[in-house]
């Protein structure tokens, strides 16, 4: 546990009925956390300061700075004036490498070309995932998101965070993770998801959010063949999601739903899957 609040209450006024009414509301925090290794900061990210271990672990690994959970040695969570900080350690393999990424990445400023790095890397492939033989059914796929739905406490109270979640089948809705960020929620997913040795391929990441393309980077990595979200993807994540061998399912609502990649892994066989809408 970090020891840091999600939400607090404040004071508000609320216009219902034609009149102004005095009230209070629970809020989501969103703090400024900055990822540090070896004393030098790496990135700073808006989000919601709790389950910061997973968010550390979930970074660390999306953006491949370690290959494993087990190359980070410690996490420390320190309070800092206007934000936290996550202080991590790497063994020093990793540590060495992230040190020559940070050299080689400073080397080309002042060329004239110093933002083609940061696109490319925006840019990059995703995992291939092709090789996955997940599937899942109409059935599971509603479960899901339905499970999803009833497992965000804090977007209960808030109704300002999003959720990710992980859906493995036969097993229900196995992990959930929030946040204000869309991708800070996944990557705290993912983190879970390694300090937990659960494999990436054995199931689905669902999502309250549009699907974008760093979803679908993110999602790949960890080694999962499926992407579930409420809302509808964007051009670029479908074109990734189909490059990477990725099933792409949006705008799951009830029953209903839209395949944009992937639907080899759908099948219409729902009769031994009755079971996981009352799962979780």
């Amino acid at each position: 546990m970090s020891g840091f609040a999600a939400s607090r209450i404040v004071k508000e006024i609320a216009r219902k009925g034609g009149s102004d009414h005095a009230g209070k509301r629970q809020i989501a925090e969103e703090v400024a956390i900055a990822l540090s290794y070896g004393g030098s900061t790496e990135a700073v990210m808006m989000a919601t300061p709790v389950d910061l271990e997973d968010f550390a672990i979930g970074f660390s690994l999306n953006e491949g700075i370690v290959r494993s959970a087990g190359e980070i040695v410690s996490i420390e969570v320190v309070a800092v004036d206007g934000g936290i900080d996550l202080q991590i350690t790497l063994k020093d393999d990793r540590s060495q490498a992230l040190k020559r990424r940070r050299r080689a990445k400073a080397g080309p400023v002042g060329c004239g070309l110093c933002g083609v790095e940061s696109i490319e890397e925006a840019l990059r492939p995703a995992a291939d995932v092709s090789a996955r033989s997940l599937v899942l059914s109409p059935a599971d796929i509603s479960a899901a998101v339905d499970q999803l739905s009833r497992s965000q406490p804090l977007n209960a109270l808030t109704r300002a965070v999003h959720a990710a979640g992980f859906y493995i089948p036969h097993k229900g809705l196995v992990a959930v993770r929030e946040d204000v960020g869309r991708h800070n929620a996944l990557d705290k997913l993912l983190g879970h998801l390694a300090t937990k040795s659960i494999s990436g391929g054995d199931g689905a990441v669902v999502m309250t959010s549009r699907l974008s393309v760093e979803l679908v980077q993110k999602t790949a990595r960890c080694g999962s063949p499926m992407l579930l979200g409420v809302s509808a993807p964007t051009a670029l994540a479908i074109e990734m999601a189909e490059k990477s061998g990725m099933t792409l399912i949006a705008l799951v609502r009830g029953e209903e739903y839209e395949i944009f990649t992937g639907n080899h892994r759908i099948t219409t066989n729902d009769s031994h899957e009755d079971g996981q809408r009352k799962a979780g």
